[in-house]
């Protein structure tokens, strides 16, 4: 099949690498799908600095390609590359200690793109401004998400960061992208150390990320009830259209509260307290006492409340089946923070329901929980229980790696994972290569984890770059509203794709994607494709966690 995609545009290479580049000492690996016995790695002036034997992977199933791959690990040499074989060319690239620097900082500024409630002004955001947006008060629907009259109780929701490709905002979603984040600070802080992103924050005591994830967490407090429990979300009643943010002017609506939404506010407050405590006492201590009051709600109702949309809404839902993983998350969050052995006895509770344990994504949040607890270092901790949820992260990267391995393009997937934001499997994959690392004090997958990376970074089927302004050939018209409306050609720079989606959910994809592509071919590079080419923030965030690891 021809490997076409773009709303039929060919990439312009076929071999493919990693277009941000390579670590001198990393694992360094191209791949492309036509029979060749030998490779070389020229530079920019022509000369070929390093040859090698290919080997032939075979049938990759998620591609359907026959992969070759070019394996130049052991050449350490810093400077400007690209791979040739058979008279066939990659796209250059760097090798470089700092290869991955660039796309670091894109990933986190794409946070403050996605700002809501403010003006973004041109010394931050360059051509990418917009005026003050969804600023107005949010009527407050009833209990089982009735949808209010005009004049009845209103809110002061203003904040946050769009989650998406539209301007609704997800407590649940949010609370996933911040624990990414924090995470990635409180595991390696080097990696953050004298960042200047460019954002108003910049030049305080407060490293920028922390600054931006404050932006966030300062809206989120406010989609907490007096009585302790937290809106599922603030949306208008349908997406809005393909317009400036500050040129939606439709009714603002907080919708219900769910145990969910509760419970990882809950933990993410504990978890931003410790993290903010050195910078801001009293922010830390406001993080806290939210945390206690959702805390002191969702054990005073231990029924699962979940979300499902009222008839008249059609934004999104991030409903849930059930809520142990993200009790579990909240308890051992609050037994790190505060060390009371009521939260610790809470904890293994909701241990004994059945959930997976070692989840980073919106939806399934255990491996926070048990990040945390593994992290803590509170006395009475059990020890047991705490090697049993390490050798969980253990098992979860033998099992990843055992995929990537199993992959021509070391992708820890299976034809089933290629859904909607395919990436964030990747990326999360990623993360749990790094987390077993950073738990062995090994380096046991560490190549694992690159793998992602690259194939995140073009070293795919399709030879593209999923994240904007990475690499030569990137992803450039994403679904995101912003994007299109502002009339200007390059988009906004590092915001991760959704990626190859088999199941083709919207008539775009279906239009341009010829029924039978392999799923990781699955990809269409056009604005109206949200469910192969939306962006998200946690879809970005845990790309910048794996990027801290490789910054640090």
């Amino acid at each position: 099949m021809e490997r076409v995609f773009h709303g039929g545009m060919k990439p312009p290479f076929d071999i493919f690498v990693n277009q941000a580049g390579y670590l001198p000492y990393g694992a360094k690996i191209a791949a492309f799908a036509f029979p060749a016995k030998q490779f070389s790695l020229i530079d920019e002036r022509g000369q070929v600095r390093y040859s090698g034997e290919t080997t032939c992977f075979g049938k990759d199933e998620c591609s359907g390609d026959e992969v070759y791959n070019a394996d130049f690990s052991d050449f350490t040499e810093t400077g400007r590359y690209r791979v040739c074989a058979e008279g066939k060319y990659s796209p250059f690239f760097d090798i470089s200690p700092n290869a991955y620097r660039d796309v670091f900082e894109k990933t986190e500024k794409a946070f403050y793109f996605l700002r809501c409630g403010c003006e973004l002004e041109k010394q931050y955001a360059g051509a990418f401004t917009h005026g003050k947006c969804h600023t107005e008060k949010a009527l407050i629907c009833g209990d089982n998400g009735e949808k209010p009259e005009e004049n009845v109780e209103t809110a002061e929701v203003s904040g946050g960061w769009h989650d998406a490709g539209d301007y609704g905002r997800y407590s649940t979603a949010a609370a996933c992208t911040l624990g990414h984040l924090l995470y990635a600070y409180k595991l390696f802080p080097t990696a953050f150390k004298n960042q200047n992103l460019n954002i108003p924050e910049s030049g305080g005591a407060m490293p920028d990320i922390l600054a931006e994830c404050r932006y966030e967490l300062e809206w989120l407090l406010k989609m907490q009830r007096p009585d302790g429990g937290v809106y599922h979300k603030l949306t208008t009643a349908h997406h809005a259209p393909f317009v400036m943010p500050e040129e939606d002017k439709e009714q603002l609506y907080l919708l219900p509260v769910s145990s969910s939404a509760t419970a990882d506010f809950c933990a993410v407050c504990a978890l931003a307290s410790g993290v903010y405590r050195e910078y801001d006492s009293a922010f830390s201590d406001k993080l806290m006492s939210a945390a206690e009051k959702a805390c002191n709600k969702i054990i005073e109702d231990r029924s699962f409340k979940g979300f499902e949309n009222p008839d008249w809404c059609g934004t999104g839902s991030y409903g849930e089946w059930d809520d142990s993983d993200n009790r579990f998350w909240a308890f051992a969050e609050m037994f790190a923070a505060t060390g009371e052995e009521k939260y610790h006895e809470e904890m293994k509770k909701a241990l004994e329901k059945d959930f997976f344990r070692v989840g980073f994504y919106c939806g399934a949040v255990g491996g926070f929980g048990a990040l945390s607890y593994i992290l803590s270092d509170r006395a009475g901790k059990d020890n047991a229980l705490c090697e049993q949820l390490r050798q969980e992260f253990f098992s979860a990267a033998k099992h990843q790696a055992e995929l990537s391995d199993g992959s021509g393009y070391g992708a820890a997937m299976t034809v089933r994972n290629y859904n909607w934001g395919s990436n964030m499997c990747l990326s999360v994959s990623a993360m749990t290569f790094v987390i077993a690392d950073y738990l062995k004090g090994e380096r046991s997958y560490e190549k694992y984890a690159l793998r992602q990376l690259d194939c995140l970074m073009g070293a795919n089927p399709l030879g593209i770059s999923y994240i904007t302004g990475v690499g030569e050939f990137s992803c450039r018209n994403p679904h995101y509203r912003p994007g299109f409306a502002d009339g200007i050609e390059e988009p906004i720079p590092g915001m991760v794709s959704g990626g190859p989606n088999k199941n083709l959910d919207d008539e775009a994809a279906r239009q341009v994607i010829p029924a039978g592509t392999p799923p990781m071919k699955c990809y269409a590079d056009i604005t109206p494709s949200y469910s192969t080419n939306e962006i998200a923030i946690y879809w970005n965030s845990p790309v910048v966690f794996a990027l801290a690891y490789f910054n640090r």
